[in-house]
């Protein structure tokens, strides 16, 4: 056998190699909620696609499954612990895939006095050269191989300092508490040998750990905000490898080789409240939004450029208005056009300019406030009240729907006050929804 079929037979036996139909990470292969996969119905029969499973023992938590090959991982609190998890999707026996393994992450994260909002994890995992990554609720951070073998582990709290802002209520609004607001959120990335955490806190907003060993490579310390909710991206400009975070004031990039500061955006009024939203960046030009409170002074968008030059790289502001406000749905960018729900100013679905950030089009009663994935031409709407799905055209001609259908159950452990929060996953032809404990699997590959 020649060299490189030799290598490429090698790659095929190890769980965990990545191909195009995988979802190795928070909001997919890019990190950008847009699935490359082709192929996919493009309009849905009746009563929807078929549901092909549905596993019952996901546990509590928002984290999203992530999917290498015949594998799925996902983090749930069972009990008094948060797990992470790894299902064979080869093995599908009474209706569930076959649970391989469970690794216990940290205890479970109750929020601030038996919160009505949330329990559990909430980042999801990354899966990267054999290895999964774990973040729960209450900052715990594990390494783990694809077989089921913790390797080490960190607490973002203790061992990096860190802190979540509390603002907007949660654990650390009275004094002396650890800042810990509504759970560690920050889904985790990997960038070359290093995993990139969102620790918080005096010591550094940002931090990078050795991937193997989980030693501290460098925190951001010129940069001591409290962390927010919202997920760093990567991004290279002028040569430059950066990580890119949403703060309460702005928005900042630091170098991803040593955490220095490259530039800090900050906006006339800081963002009020829990910043959720993932930044998106495209054509050297960064989107960022919140809507909590929704009306409330601050909430609305940004696009930032980013200039680079002989003396460093400048964020120069393009707009900042209170046209578009995303809470947790996050929005996709398809070509020159993103979409998401807004609560301002249309109060429903919408699609907007990247680039002057116009509202095209709004669809108010279609469908209620949601998350939304994209792939193949088509945007997948997930409501968060009833758990309706809803395939519509990703296009600025308007909201043309092309199917929809309704969770077939909904979850039993969900906090009074919580949603179906965790967004759409698609991968190898494949939808996956949770609500809580409960993971459904529905086939959309067109035949």
């Amino acid at each position: 056998m020649k060299l490189p079929q030799l290598a490429l037979f090698a790659a095929l036996l190890v769980p965990g190699s990545l191909d195009a139909a995988d979802w190795p990470q928070w909001l997919g292969p890019k990190r950008d909620g847009v699935s490359p996969e082709k192929g996919l119905l493009q309009t849905w029969p009746k009563d929807g696609p078929k549901l092909l499973w549905t596993f019952t023992h996901a546990g509590e938590g928002y984290s999203c499954p992530v999917i290498v090959g015949d594998r799925l991982y996902l983090s749930g609190a069972r009990g008094d612990a948060e797990f992470l998890f790894a299902l064979d999707l080869q093995q599908v026996q009474g209706g569930a895939p076959k649970e391989l393994w469970a690794v216990k992450i940290g205890p479970r994260f109750d929020g601030p006095g038996k919160s009505t909002w949330n329990a559990g994890p909430i980042a999801t995992p990354v899966v990267d050269g054999g290895m999964v990554y774990a973040q729960g609720g209450s900052g715990e951070l594990v390494g783990v191989t694809t077989d089921g073998k913790e390797v080490w582990r960190k607490s973002l709290l203790k061992d990096l300092a860190g802190e979540v802002n509390p603002i907007g209520g949660g654990i650390g609004s009275a004094a002396g508490e650890p800042k810990l607001g509504w759970g560690y959120s920050s889904s985790p990335l990997i960038d070359g040998d290093n995993l990139i955490c969102v620790p918080g806190g005096k010591q550094g907003l940002l931090a990078a750990l050795n991937k193997k060993t989980g030693a501290v490579v460098w925190q951001s310390k010129e940069v001591p905000e409290q962390a927010p909710y919202s997920s760093p991206i990567l991004v290279e400009v002028g040569g430059i490898r950066q990580v890119v975070q949403l703060t309460y004031p702005g928005t900042v990039g630091v170098a991803a080789r040593d955490g220095k500061l490259l530039w800090y955006y900050k906006r006339k009024r800081p963002y009020p409240d829990v910043l959720i939203p993932t930044p998106v960046f495209h054509d050297n030009c960064i989107f960022t939004t919140t809507g909590h409170p929704p009306g409330g002074l601050g909430t609305g968008c940004d696009l930032i450029r980013l200039v680079p030059g002989t003396d460093g790289i400048k964020a120069e502001e393009v707009y900042s208005n209170r046209n578009v406000g995303v809470q947790q749905g996050g929005v996709v960018r398809v070509g020159e056009h993103l979409y998401g729900y807004a609560e301002r100013p249309t109060g429903g679905w919408a699609c907007v300019e990247f680039k002057t950030g116009k509202v095209v089009w709004a669809e108010k009663g279609a469908l209620e406030r949601g998350s939304v994935t994209a792939a193949d031409g088509r945007l997948y709407c997930l409501g968060e009240d009833q758990g309706t799905v809803v395939l519509i055209e990703a296009s600025p001609a308007g909201w043309n729907e092309k199917g929809r259908f309704s969770l077939p159950q909904q979850s039993k452990l969900r906090k009074p006050r919580g949603k179906v929060w965790t967004p759409p996953v698609i991968a190898d032809g494949k939808l996956y929804l949770r609500d809580q404990e409960l993971l459904f699997c529905y086939d959309i590959k067109e035949r």
